[in-house]
Formats: structure tokens, sequence, C-alpha cells
């Protein structure tokens, strides 16, 4: 009997080391399939974007993805080994009971309205000695261990979050029920398409740090910029402002590729970021991404930090007027005049009466008249005020507003600092810079004056829609309709910058 055995336990021994031997070699090709560097994506030409971000959130319905290809197999790798191929498949985000729950804890800031007012604090405390992480659970934010408590001023609170659950993925088709680990490595030679909607080749399930789960897609500079421009600028543009735009948003998605590093992913697709939607494009368009291959705009050798922004209303802001930042040398405030006899006039808008004659001023000087928004206005009752106050957390419900008033202009006249007075309250609400437009969100832009109609509404006059810094998209396709190369455009919204090859830079 033992003569029978042996053999039995030998073949047994066989297959284990087998089964080990495939799994350990499966696990290192999964490594490998799955290595994601941020860093070297970039210098590749590559960007991972964040799809779909936050899934198994979802506290009623479990969230699901539908992957399918038509004729070639996709295949997911997941970080634990496993390999599936097949044509069809779904993942599912579960909420499994944890054994044991625990209570998390981390100082919390309070809420940005901008990822560069979070870099900017975020840099001074680093100069501190801290090491801050920007987040977006929801809105900008910054996390710090809880031990640096005594190193932070009041707007930093303790936050404790009871976790009692964890999101797990699972691979589910006709024939599997397997559990995920991730980052997940989802691929095809063909096209895959993502709850019914063709997207493109390669993508990741990446844990975020809220515990859910985001869907990456690594695109190509290019193939980026095809879901880019389209949404931003608009498909039928003319073709050199479409290459500015090019240019612009390449330079733009590069410089910031650091937004979502927490997550480890480079950008969103939402206008936090830059809006990106994948479709067919244009002849135009594909034209301006090829004739600018790989070109970005740097200064001093580095890509620039490229803003732009729908119409300026015909003066450009600096960079410091419109977020918590230092300014950047190559923007400045600029009239965007049709005259160029007139582009000497000093820019400077300091006072109100000054402010009020430029937007009475004849719109025809200016490129981008054409926007919608160039001259705007928006009568707004006391209620609608404080309904938007209260909803920041703000004001109490039972507060009037008494005045509003602008206690600080930029050089271009857009509001750096409103001051609203409350009639039962001797305390003074300050919103500066990007919290303005963030919290009355009623605001085109920040360049406008105000004036009391009666006991209960406020009428705001301005121009223009956005921040105002960098390239006016409205300006740039005024430019190219008469004729401005897409180099003469970018020349008149970023100073003393050159148009350089990235992968010349990083080579």
């Amino acid at each position: 009997m033992k003569y029978f055995y042996k053999p039995i336990y030998v073949l047994l021994y066989s297959l284990t080391f087998f089964f080990n031997l495939s799994l350990r070699n499966s696990s290192i090709f999964a490594e490998q399939i799955i290595d994601i560097n941020l860093d070297k994506e970039i210098k590749r030409g590559n960007l991972l974007i964040g799809l779909k971000q936050y899934l198994g959130k979802n506290r009623i319905n479990e969230d699901a993805l539908f992957f399918q290809t038509d004729n070639n197999f996709l295949k997911v790798v997941s970080a634990n080994g496993l390999e599936h191929q097949s044509k069809e498949l779904k993942i599912v985000f579960k909420k499994i009971p944890l054994e044991k729950q625990y209570i998390l804890e981390k100082l919390v800031s309070q809420p940005f309205a901008s990822f560069e007012s979070a870099k900017k604090q975020s840099k001074i405390l680093l100069k501190k000695g801290l090491r801050p992480i920007i987040t977006m659970p929801s809105h900008w934010e910054i996390w710090l261990p809880i031990k640096n408590k005594n190193q932070v001023n009041q707007n930093f609170k303790i936050r404790q979050t009871s976790i009692d659950s964890k999101v797990i993925p699972y691979l589910i088709n006709k024939y599997t029920f397997q559990k995920l680990e991730g980052p997940i490595s989802l691929m095809s030679d063909e096209v895959i398409k993502i709850n019914g909607i063709n997207y493109g080749k390669n993508f990741y399930l990446i844990k975020d740090s809220y515990g859910t789960w985001t869907l990456v897609q690594k695109l190509s500079f290019a193939k980026y910029l095809k879901g880019v421009l389209p949404h931003e600028i608009g498909a039928n543009s003319p073709l050199e402002a479409l290459k500015a735009q090019a240019v612009i948003a390449r330079t733009w998605a590069i410089y910031n590729s650091n937004r979502f590093e927490a997550d480890k992913f480079h950008l969103c697709v939402t206008t936090q970021c830059q809006v990106y939607k994948p479709q067919i494009v244009n002849e135009n368009i594909e034209k301006a991404i090829i004739d600018t291959q790989n070109k970005i705009l740097v200064f001093e050798g580095k890509p620039i930090n490229a803003f732009y922004h729908a119409s300026n209303g015909g003066i450009s802001a600096s960079s410091g007027e419109s977020w918590q930042m230092d300014d950047y040398p190559y923007f400045t405030s600029e009239y965007d005049f049709i005259n160029s006899e007139n582009k000497y006039l000093n820019p400077t808008i300091k006072k109100r009466e000054e402010l009020k004659n430029f937007l009475q001023s004849d719109i025809n000087n200016f490129f981008g008249k054409e926007h919608y928004l160039f001259r705007w206005k928006r009568k707004v009752s006391d209620k609608e005020i404080l309904n938007l106050l209260q909803k920041n957390n703000l004001v109490n419900k039972n507060s009037k507003i008494l005045d509003l008033k602008i206690n600080k202009r930029g050089s271009s006249g857009r509001v750096i600092k409103l001051e609203i007075s409350q009639e039962s309250s001797m305390q003074k609400i300050n919103l500066v810079k990007d919290d303005i437009r963030k919290i009355l969100n009623f605001l085109p832009s920040n360049l406008f004056i105000i004036d009391k109609l009666n006991d209960n509404i406020w009428v705001f006059t301005g121009g223009g829609f956005g921040h105002g810094v960098g390239l006016s998209q409205s300006g740039a396709i005024a430019m190219a309709k008469i004729g401005y190369p897409y180099q003469k455009i970018l020349k008149q919204y970023y100073k003393e910058t050159k148009i350089l090859n990235f992968m010349n830079l990083v080579k």
C-alpha cells in the first residue's frame, strides 16, 4: 500500500509545486503589467486619466462596470496574480463588513476653492518640515498626520472616521466570480466598450485615498487631446485656435500632472482638470494635434502652468489676482485690444469708476466680444445671497445682509476681497479671490461692480467668463479668424515663453 500512495504523494507535491510556480510567475507578470509610475508615464508621453472616480461609494446600489469587446479577448490581471480573458465581463464593487470596526484619525484643512489655493498652502507646510497630502474626496483639502496637531492653525480640524467595511472589486461573468486586488489591469488589442461606450485599450482599477476605487485610462498625449479639444474650445473652432488650444492643453496637463498624485493617477475628466470625453474628432482637430505634436510652452526651460478660460471680458488677469498663489511672470494684466496702437495703454484698473468706464466702453475694440458673457448683469436678492452663504456654513438662518463692499481689486480690476456685513452681527464675512465665485456661484467672473437697486436687490455688472488668466478662448478664436497663426495667439497671452518639444526636454 505504501508503494501505491507514494506516487500519488509525489504527484500531489509536483502539482502543488507547479501551481505555486505558475502563480509566482503570474504574479511577476502581473507586477510587470501593473507597474504604475506617474513620472515615467509622463516622460513616455502618456497620461493616466481618472475616468470614473469613487467607485464603491454608492450606498444604495452596488457600483458596477461592464466591459465588452467585439472580436478579440480583453485581459484582466489582478495584483493577487489572477488572470482572466473573455469578451464580456462585469466588475462590481461590494462593501464587505469588517470583523472589527476601527477609527481613522487625521488632520484635515478647511475646503479650498481650487487646487491652486490648496497647493500654495501645501508649499507653506512643506517649508515647515511637514508632509501635507492634497486630496479631493469631494472638494480640495489637505491632510496631515494627527501628530502634527500642535504645528498647524485653526484651519485644520481633527477628523475621525469610523471604518466598518471595505470596498472589494469582484470579477463576474458566466463562468466565474473572483475577488480582485488592486491595482488591476484591463487591456485588449481592440477598443473596449465600458458600459456601452467606446473608450480605448488600456485601463487600470486603482484604490484611492478614500477607500473607494478609480477607473483609470492610459492615454498618449495625442489621444488625450482628442477628447479635450472639442469640449474645451469647440470642435468647429478655427484651425489656428485649435492649435493654440492643443499646445496649452498639453502644457497644462504636464504641469498639473500631480493633481491626483495621492490617488495614483494624473488628472480627472471634469472642470477640476480639463474636460475629457472620448469621441470621434474632425479633420481640423486631428491636424491641430499632429501639427503641434509634443509642443508645449516653457518659461526658463520648464513647462508653464498654462491657464486658460472662456472669456477675459477684454482684459486679462495676473494669476495672483485669481487664486491664493504667487504671480507667474508670464501672466500680466493686459487689454485684449484688436487695434495694436491701443496695446500700450495702461491696463491697471483699481477704482470702481475706472472699471465702470471700461465695462461701458465700445466692445468692438476687443477680441472675443462675440462671447455671450463678454458683458453681463445679474440681479440678485438678499435671500439668494444668504442661501448661498448658509449653504457654505458662513451665516445662520436668522442673518440679514446689511452691505456688500468691495475692499480690494487686482490690477485688472477684478475683485479680490469682498466684504459682507450682517445686520444682526458685528462679524464681517470676507470672501477672497476664487472663494468669491465658488460661494457666490451666480457670478461668471470676478470682474464686476456692485450697485444696490433697493433694500432687497443687488445688481452685479461685469464682464468675462472664468478666472481671466492666460488664453481667452473667445479671444483666440477671434484672432484666428483674422489670420493670426497659433504662435502669435500664444504670444499674446503668455509673455516671454517659448514653444519647445517636450520630448527634447526629458531626454
